[in-house]
C-alpha cells in the first residue's frame, strides 16, 4: 500500500473537489480534476490557479508514475477475489492491498 504524505503547509479548506460526485479528485491549477481529468463545472474561487511548489512537485511525480504504469501489461493483472477490495494479486499469490490469497 502506498504511503500518503500530507503537507502541513497546504490549506485543505481551499481545495476544490471534482464536479463528478463519483470521483475522489481535486481541481488543479489548470481547472481540471487531477484524478479523472474532467474540467471543473462552475466558477473556480478567486486565486485558485496559484499552487505551491510542493503541489507542482506532486503533479510531476504523478505524471512520471502514470507514464510508468501505462507501460505495464494491464491485461494480465488478476483482481482480488474479495469484491469489496480494490487490490490486485501480486507475484506471491496474495492481494497487494488486503493480503488475501487469490
Amino acid at each position: 500500500m502506498a504511503e500518503i504524505i500530507f503537507d502541513e503547509s497546504e490549506d485543505w479548506d481551499k481545495r476544490v473537489l471534482c464536479s463528478d460526485g463519483s470521483c475522489i479528485g481535486t481541481i488543479g491549477a489548470d481547472g481540471k480534476c487531477r484524478e479523472c481529468g474532467k474540467p471543473y463545472e462552475g466558477i473556480l474561487p478567486e486565486g485558485h490557479g496559484t499552487e505551491s511548489t510542493h503541489q507542482t512537485v506532486l503533479e510531476e511525480t504523478k505524471q512520471v508514475s502514470s507514464d510508468a504504469t501505462e507501460s505495464d501489461d494491464w491485461d494480465k493483472r488478476v483482481l482480488c477475489s474479495d469484491g469489496n477490495c480494490i487490490g490486485v494479486i501480486g507475484p506471491d499469490g496474495n492481494c497487494k492491498e488486503c493480503g488475501k490469497p487469490s
